[in-house]
């Protein structure tokens, strides 16, 4: 049954990425921890995650000059996770489930209510390394490293080839560095890591299908029933911890 639910988990996971070119781990390391503890969720997410974010980066032509600008977010990142000022995932904090859902919500609401972000470049030398701790420690906390790194990523402007491999470098970055943290405080024998390959498969497969679903469904309306959901499921993850 669990191996059920893993797959159809990550295959949802997949078929959101595919449509709009992020989302698996928010959305898996979301449903994955109404049946796991946190720190195996994000032990079965890492596998996935890598290969996606990977196959993500390498498509196009700006992997090193993403590289070379974006270095200290992506140094922010590793030192965010690995000295985290938070609890980590592995800690028996009971609120680590409400802290995802105050993350998966926050997201939500900035997906649709978010506007015309203004454009950072100017102080990107200060605001990099910033943002990328800020995401590290949320990531060693919650397992979710999309904020601030998205919008910031966002504030940039670069061109949507760009975007894509800057998205997929900034989570190839954290997925790492998670891995580690995870490592380091030895809970991951736990982990079953045949379940985490097998469930780069159904990942793959709900990307295909998904980046089809794109050309058939209006992007801009799945994004928003994207959100959405991430709303409910991170409300009902608060309401669930506070019961």
């Amino acid at each position: 049954m669990l191996i059920l639910i893993i797959i159809l988990i990550f295959l949802l996971a997949g078929v959101v990425k595919g449509v709009i070119g992020l989302g698996l781990p928010t959305i898996a390391m979301g449903l994955l921890t109404l049946f796991f503890p946190p720190a195996v969720a994000a032990g079965l997410l890492i596998i996935p995650s890598l290969v996606t974010n990977i196959w993500q980066l390498w498509l196009g032509e700006n992997f090193w000059p993403l590289f070379k600008r974006l270095w200290p977010m992506i140094l922010g990142i590793v030192i965010g996770t690995l000295w985290s000022i938070l609890p980590p995932l592995t800690s028996s904090n009971s609120w680590v489930g409400s802290a995802l859902g105050i993350i998966l919500c926050l997201y939500g609401i900035w997906g649709i209510a978010g506007k015309k972000l203004p454009n950072a470049v100017k102080n990107e030398h200060w605001l990099s390394p910033l943002v990328g701790y800020i995401t590290g420690t949320i990531t060693a906390a919650t397992g979710v490293f999309v904020l601030p790194a998205v919008p910031y990523l966002q504030t940039l402007h670069l061109n949507k080839n760009q975007l894509i491999q800057a998205l997929g470098l900034s989570f190839t970055a954290s997925t790492i560095a998670l891995a580690i943290q995870l490592l380091i405080q030895a809970d991951l024998p736990t982990v079953n890591y045949g379940l985490s390959i097998l469930a780069v498969v159904p990942a793959l497969i709900g990307m295909y299908f998904g980046q089809l679903l794109r050309n058939i469904i209006s992007e801009q309306v799945f994004r928003r029933y994207f959100f959405i959901g991430l709303i409910l499921l991170g409300s009902y993850m608060i309401i669930k911890d506070l019961l």
